[in-house]
């Protein structure tokens, strides 16, 4: 208890050092913070803001030197061990914690976890096993990124107590982004109430390619400018409620006809193609302070003909970082889908990805595999092969967003029956008719 009291103690000093200081940090939210304060509204009106108390650093450090900003103030507080954990987000296996799950985040010290279908039992076994990682991870430096893909439609993972939300076509349908906005609001309401603070959505891929094997329904639309819309909205449904939006999957995937789970794609299109189509729902997200983009696994030989975008310096560095003026947090499709898998060695290929400028390599399956993937990292930048210069960039990027969003691994009470949004979703439900 005493540990866990100087821990919150900490959090709150170098909480309010990064408010005054938010301007002097490598990357300052182009969009309001969300707010610490209030919960989510309902989502048929205007979503209000909603997010736990920030956690705190391990450190006992509280106090650091007037205009010193406070992401720096904690990466120095940070062992080389805990800064390669922060870059993995991993997959865990079954419904409750055991020895695999501690060993993630005990020895390894990764900074998030992704859930699937098969994480999830009932509500209250899926909320106990959110708050037991967050017990397990209180020795860490910070709070844990508690993340999953929740789109809606035939992409929804959450337990049978809530009310399915559809597609994100159908929404597009409707061409009305407080709708899409609603959604996202209703999106963040359900996660957070189970405890995640991440949601790999929304789906800013084009339905360019009707072959297209694995976007589809998964998309708003065939129309660029209206993905751009829908998709922002959803985004900053989630963003007010408190939930981190990863925009998916740059450059696009709506125009591959491989499903990159299994095989890696390959698409013959320029940089000036990419902006005329797939790049249009990107820049608008960029553009209303996007916090997270996923990147696909996706060749694109006429750009880079010698790696995939997810391992790409022209990609993530070149074109999105310094053509789109992109300045948040980059992270990796899973590392262990077939395109990867099947034609990179996974643990070469995630030092690849984080030389090129990516920030959080997500390892979604098997727990050797993160294993080998957090030695390979590490033994890189033991080595110099990974600078850690381009490693703290990375960091620096994480802490900041976990700041910004307050994040917790406090634990949090079972949602009764009448708290989860099944009323308001079924009244959402009734405006897309």
């Amino acid at each position: 208890m005493k540990a866990r009291f100087i821990k919150n103690l900490c959090l709150i000093g170098v909480g309010l050092l990064f408010l005054l200081a938010i301007g002097c940090s490598n990357r300052a939210p182009s969009s309001p913070t969300p707010d610490a304060t209030t919960s989510a509204a309902p989502s048929t009106e205007e979503p209000s803001t909603a997010t736990a108390p920030p956690s705190a650093p391990a450190s006992p450090e509280t106090t650091a030197p007037v205009g010193e900003d406070p992401v720096d103030l904690l990466l120095r507080q940070m062992t080389l061990e805990q800064k390669i954990g922060q870059v993995i987000v991993a997959g865990v296996d079954g419904t409750t914690i055991d020895a695999k799950m501690k060993m993630l985040i005990d020895e390894l010290h990764v900074g998030g976890v992704i859930w699937y279908k098969n994480n999830f039992s009932d509500l209250q076994g899926s909320v106990k096993l959110a708050n037991d990682l967050k017990r397990a991870n209180e020795g860490n430096p910070l709070p844990l990124l508690l993340s999953v893909d929740q789109e809606g439609g035939k992409v929804s993972r959450l337990p049978r107590e809530f009310v399915a939300l559809p597609d994100a076509v159908t929404v597009g349908k409707t061409r009305r982004p407080e709708l899409a906005e609603q959604m996202g609001a209703l999106l963040s309401d359900e996660l957070r109430l189970i405890g995640f603070n991440m949601n790999f959505a929304p789906v800013l891929d084009v339905n360019s390619n009707p072959a297209n094997p694995v976007i589809g329904s998964r998309s708003f639309g065939s129309d660029p400018e209206l993905v751009a819309s829908m998709g922002v909205a959803v985004m900053q449904g989630l963003r007010q409620g408190g939930t981190i939006a990863v925009v998916k999957h740059f450059p696009g995937h709506g125009d591959t006809s491989v499903d990159s789970h299994l095989e890696l794609p390959s698409v013959d299109k320029t940089v000036d193609d990419l902006e005329e189509l797939e790049w249009i729902p990107f820049r608008a997200a960029i553009h209303e302070g996007a916090d997270a983009v996923m990147i696909a696994h996706i060749l694109f030989p006429r750009i880079d003909p010698d790696a995939p975008s997810s391992l790409s310096k022209i990609v993530i560095t070149d074109l999105l970082r310094g053509k789109l003026g992109y300045e948040g947090v980059v992270i990796t499709d899973d590392m262990t889908m077939g395109a990867i898998a099947r034609n990179y060695g996974i643990e070469d290929a995630s030092l690849q990805s984080l030389q090129a400028g990516s920030d959080l390599i997500l390892v979604a399956h098997g727990y050797d595999t993160v294993h080998q993937v957090y030695d390979r990292l590490l033994q890189a930048a033991k080595s110099g092969e990974l600078p850690e210069s381009r490693l703290d960039e990375s960091v620096r990027r994480i802490i900041s967003l976990k700041l910004s969003y307050r994040l917790s691994d406090d634990p949090i009470p079972t949602p009764s029956a009448e708290e989860l949004p099944n009323e308001e979703i079924k009244q959402w439900l009734k405006q897309l008719q």
